[in-house]
This record gives C-alpha cells, sequence and structure tokens, in this order.
C-alpha cells in the first residue's frame, strides 16, 4: 500500500481563468484515514479538476470521497468499515475516518463533514455520522439539502446490459439531485421491505406487523416512485435536445406501480400498493422475495438518433449516452436548484474520440459545473489548459501537473 502523505495546495480564486463561476464548489477537501489517505488538505478554485496519475496511486479514491458530500454509499457501494485506511501490517477493518469540505454554494460558504462513527458499546452497530457547519445532523439525507453530485465510473459501461437494480440506483442519485427528499424516501423504503421479507421468512404471521411495514411501503414507496417520474419526464425532455456530438436520448419508467402513479392520484396508488402487498404475503414467503414494488421498476433508454434501444448500441455509443443523460441532468439541475451538481467522471477522457471530449469539456465549462475527472494520460485533458486545475497523484500525494 503507498505510503500515507499529506498534500496541500492552493489556488487564489482568479488563478484560473475562461469559466463562469461555479454555484457549487469544494473549496477545500479534508481526508481523514481514507483509503490511501491518512491526512489530505486540497484547496481548490471553482474550475474543473483534473487528476491525472497511474492507475492505483488515488485518484478514484479521491472521487469517492466526494460521492460521500450526498446521502448513500458512494460510488464503489463499500460498506462503511471498508472504505477506512488499514493498518500496514494487518487485515484488520479499516480505521475510523472522516471526509470534511468546505463548498461555495448560493447561499454562502458551507462545512460539511461526515465519516465513520464507531459504537458507542460493544456489539453496536456502525453509523455514518454527518455534521452541517459543524452541528451534527440526524441522518445523512441532510446532505442531500446542500450538496448533488452524479458520478459516471468504468462500472457503470455496462448499466443498460446488466440488471435492472443498478439503472435503478443511477436514476436514485439523478432523482435525488433535484428531490433531495427521495434518499430518504429509498432508505425508509428499502428498510421496511427487508424486515417484512425477514419476517415471512421467520413464518410470522401477525397481521399487525405487517400492516405497519406494508403501510410504511407504501407511503414511501409511491412518493419515490412519484420522484422518479418527475425527473424522468423533466430529464427526458433535457435528454432528447443532446449536447453537440453526443446522441439524444429518451428516457422512460417501466413498473407496475410506475402505471399506478402515471395514472391516479397518489392516495390511491398507495392504497393499490398496501392492498396488492397484503394479498402477496402467502406467495413472497414461498418465493423469498418482494414481488411487487417500486423496486421491481425499470429504468429505460432509447437511443434517438438510432433508434434503438440503448442496450443494444455499441460501448462506445452507450458510454456517449451516458455522457449526455449526465450532462442534461447538471443542466436540469442547474435550472431547479440554481446550482449545478458535483461531477464525478472517473477515467472519462480516454474513452471518447477528440470531438467529443472536446465537447464534454466545453460544455461543463459553460455550465459553472466543478466536474472532478480523472486519466492516466495528461495529454487528452489539453483542451482545458487555462480552464480548470490539472493536478497530478503520485502515490497518496497531490502536485500542479
Amino acid at each position: 500500500m503507498t505510503a500515507p502523505a499529506t498534500s496541500v495546495l492552493a489556488y487564489p480564486s482568479d488563478a484560473v481563468s475562461g469559466a463562469a463561476p461555479a454555484l457549487l464548489a469544494v473549496r477545500q477537501l479534508r481526508l481523514t484515514n481514507f483509503r490511501n489517505y491518512q491526512q489530505l488538505r486540497l484547496d481548490c478554485d471553482v474550475t474543473p479538476v483534473v487528476l491525472v496519475g497511474d492507475n492505483g496511486v488515488g485518484k478514484t479514491n479521491l472521487l469517492e470521497a466526494l460521492s460521500f458530500l450526498v446521502p448513500g454509499r458512494g460510488l464503489r457501494r463499500a460498506r462503511l468499515d471498508e472504505v477506512g485506511l488499514r493498518a500496514l501490517s494487518t487485515t484488520a477493518p479499516g480505521l475510523d475516518w472522516a471526509v470534511a469540505a468546505t463548498l461555495d454554494t448560493p447561499e454562502g460558504r458551507l462545512t460539511v463533514g461526515t465519516g465513520l462513527e464507531s459504537p458507542k458499546s460493544e456489539g453496536g452497530l456502525l453509523r455514518r455520522a454527518v455534521r452541517i457547519d459543524g452541528r451534527p445532523a440526524t441522518s445523512q439525507t441532510a446532505l442531500g439539502r446542500h450538496v448533488a453530485a452524479v458520478w459516471l465510473t468504468p462500472q457503470l459501461d455496462r448499466l443498460f446490459l446488466d440488471g435492472s437494480s443498478e439503472r435503478r440506483r443511477f436514476l436514485d442519485r439523478l432523482v435525488t439531485a433535484l428531490h433531495p427528499e427521495h434518499a430518504g424516501d429509498v432508505a425508509a423504503y428499502e428498510n421496511a421491505q427487508r424486515q417484512r421479507a425477514r419476517l415471512l421468512a421467520e413464518g410470522n404471521r401477525d397481521p399487525h406487523w405487517f400492516t405497519a411495514l406494508e403501510d410504511t411501503m407504501a407511503r414511501h414507496g409511491v412518493a419515490l416512485a412519484t420522484n422518479r417520474a418527475d425527473t424522468v419526464h423533466r430529464l427526458d425532455a433535457a435528454a432528447r435536445l443532446g449536447v453537440g456530438p453526443f446522441p439524444r436520448a429518451t428516457l422512460a419508467m417501466k413498473g407496475e406501480v410506475d402505471g399506478w402513479v402515471a395514472t391516479m392520484a397518489a392516495i390511491d396508488a398507495e392504497d393499490h400498493l398496501r392492498a396488492r402487498l397484503a394479498a402477496v404475503r402467502l406467495r413472497d414467503a414461498e418465493a423469498g422475495t418482494t414481488s411487487v414494488g417500486p423496486h421491481r421498476s425499470d429504468f429505460t433508454v432509447w437511443h434517438l438518433d438510432l433508434d434503438l434501444p440503448a442496450a443494444e448500441g455499441s460501448t462506445g455509443q452507450q458510454k456517449a449516452m451516458l455522457v449526455s443523460i449526465a450532462l442534461a441532468h447538471a443542466r436540469l439541475v442547474a435550472l431547479s436548484r440554481g446550482k449545478p451538481p458535483l461531477l464525478l467522471l472517473d477515467e472519462i477522457a480516454a474513452h471518447l474520440d477528440a470531438e467529443r471530449r472536446e465537447a464534454l469539456f466545453d460544455e461543463v465549462v459553460a455550465l459553472g459545473v466543478q466536474s472532478w475527472m480523472t486519466g492516466t494520460d495528461a495529454a487528452l485533458f489539453k483542451p482545458l489548459a487555462g480552464r480548470a486545475q490539472i493536478l497530478r497523484v503520485t502515490g497518496g500525494s497531490i502536485a500542479a501537473n
């Protein structure tokens, strides 16, 4: 493992010119015991950030740290105890870790922090602590009211080919950027779903427990389906326009609950979901699954220019479509919330041709998005010279390239 190091970079606010001011920007990032960083402080300008360096030096770790500034499990979906720096000579769980950031927002300067909080008693559960301007938040959902972030990673290259669960997770990140309460609805729904499944597996038939859990699933399930529908409807209009050489796309939700949300009042959709969950208890117990709910929905994407499902396009076409959706979403969030999301793009440039690379760079600069991009070849980012911070990562330390 690379020896941890401390790195400090400082950029005055006018150090990089040629871009519109970002309305949401990380001005300082501080890491403690995070992956291969024992201590790190990185001071930034508001413009896009490019992290270049060899594989394995910690570039993606920095993007992962930024992804913890919003609700959820981060871009690697790691367990809390997997993220902390590990002792060099042991295989023990990682140390308690922390990510803190000072941000520029439309409301002014803001500090947020999050990290692993050890159990206060033996046998206690690990939890993720969150602080906003130094004050404890009741849950990580609070982060979504202040920070929005969306990421594209090489692991998403099969998004349109694999099962629907990854597409729902990708969509839910887009939804949370527009509806900050969405992360809480997803968490509440999934928690109730797990408890219901456990009771069914144990053979519990107490109707009072099931009624309470299914009521929670109905209320939060319809709420999250409604927010998905709103986001997909609005994003579809933006994605149909396309961005320069990137493909145009049309988006839709497909599922039973999505049909109810589209055709009836929310309270009626809740009643339908409660009734269906009650009716299928025995079948779900036998099958070991939950057969109805928004967790069965799918997020579908169609390539308008080629007139075919995204899954039938080439790998390059699918990646270009993901970039197109991410850029359309950034425009939509900027218009809706008055600030664009942080855009985290891992190894994005190597898989785009020169025309699309330059179009991507021009778009993030024009939008005022503080995009964080990684790559091994600094030459690919030359079109951003003078418009972005180009930093070199080497074994846990960072310096201007």
